[in-house]
């Protein structure tokens, strides 16, 4: 008879590998070739914030909470993505959230930056030329006349921007073993690779910078239909919202910069509770990672790596540099 953590795991990872990896990992390679560091390495910062995939999911959320600031962001869910559900007869967009649609976006994120984290360098690289490819399809026109078009510099700098600021903040808040200050920047600078594989120019590369990128663009951002219905009071009204839905909302309002946080009229509550709500997601958080254990596609690289006669990190810990051949030497003088 299994114990209750043991059940857990088994359903955690039950559901991860009948989910996501058996849907969205076909064909990503993690355990080759031998030798190969792929985009980043072992020593990585990237490496170690990736590797706790429930802090990782919540920054993709908080990426995904700001992005819809952009009327034109939203209006390309619109048009171009199943997250946005249709009415049966007519195929019109309703406005509400699909949750199949919703669920295959979250797949496909997960596999792209586990994948271009740990996967091999063909497999990085087929990654980004596939989402750049989508990329480019992503043209059309808003309701108001303006245009829209995921191929603009501007727009790829801002939305890169949202996304490394949500992994990075949830990392920050919610990872047992976070980098910050220079080290957090650190994976600032690694992040920009990805970036410029998906075709972004002058990039932040800073925690720094990525905030006033961010901010840079408040004038061209509003509250759209798909922020209001899917935060705050109409989340808890939602037909279709997942337990503890309401919960993780209110942590993702919380890592919001001031002025964003402002946009949704959220205030935090006084300290004391403030800190009681963050203790309980971290608990949630970390409590599910405990019980997931790291992924396979960690192990699997760090063999990678190890079977050509480096030791690899035992534990998804930043402790080296960022360059994969002075890593390399740096693992090979800690065994």
């Amino acid at each position: 008879m299994q114990l209750p953590h043991q059940l857990l795991q088994y359903r955690l990872t039950r559901f991860y590998d009948d989910e996501i990896r058996s849907r969205y990992f076909r064909g990503l390679e993690f355990d080759g070739p031998v030798g190969d560091p792929g985009w980043f390495g072992p020593g990585s910062a990237v490496w170690h914030v990736h590797s706790h995939l429930p802090a990782l999911v919540l920054g993709l959320q908080c990426a995904a909470y700001i992005e819809r600031f952009d009327p034109s962001i939203f209006w390309m869910g619109v048009d171009h993505s199943r997250i946005v559900a249709r009415d049966s007869e007519t195929g019109e967009p309703t406005m509400l959230v699909d949750p199949e649609g919703a669920a295959v976006r979250l797949g496909h994120s997960v596999s792209f930056f586990i994948g271009t984290a740990y996967g091999s360098t063909a497999t990085a690289e087929r990654l980004a030329t596939t989402v750049r490819a989508m990329h480019h399809t992503i043209k059309g026109t808003r309701p108001d006349g303006l245009p829209y078009d995921a191929d603009d510099p501007e727009w790829l700098r801002w939305n890169y921007a949202t996304v490394v600021w949500g992994i990075a903040t949830a990392h920050e808040y919610y990872h047992p073993n976070p980098l910050r200050g220079k080290k957090i920047d650190r994976y600032y600078r690694e992040f920009v690779k990805v970036g410029q594989a998906l075709g972004g120019t002058d990039l932040p590369e800073t925690k720094a910078e990525t905030l006033e990128c961010l901010h840079s663009y408040l004038p061209k951002l509003a509250i759209t239909y798909g922020t209001a219905m899917a935060t705050g009071v109409n989340l808890a009204d939602a037909e279709a919202k997942l337990p503890g839905g309401e919960f993780l909302d209110w942590a993702i309002r919380d890592a919001l910069p001031r002025w964003a946080a402002a946009m949704v009229q959220y205030k935090p509550p006084n300290p004391i509770e403030r800190a009681l709500r963050q203790a309980s997601v971290f608990a949630l958080i970390n409590g599910v990672h405990t019980a997931m254990g790291p992924l396979p596609e960690f192990r699997q690289a760090q063999k990678r790596v190890a079977n050509d006669g480096i030791r690899p990190v035992t534990s998804p810990t930043y402790v080296l540099g960022t360059d994969p051949e002075r890593s390399r030497a740096q693992v090979e003088q800690m065994a």
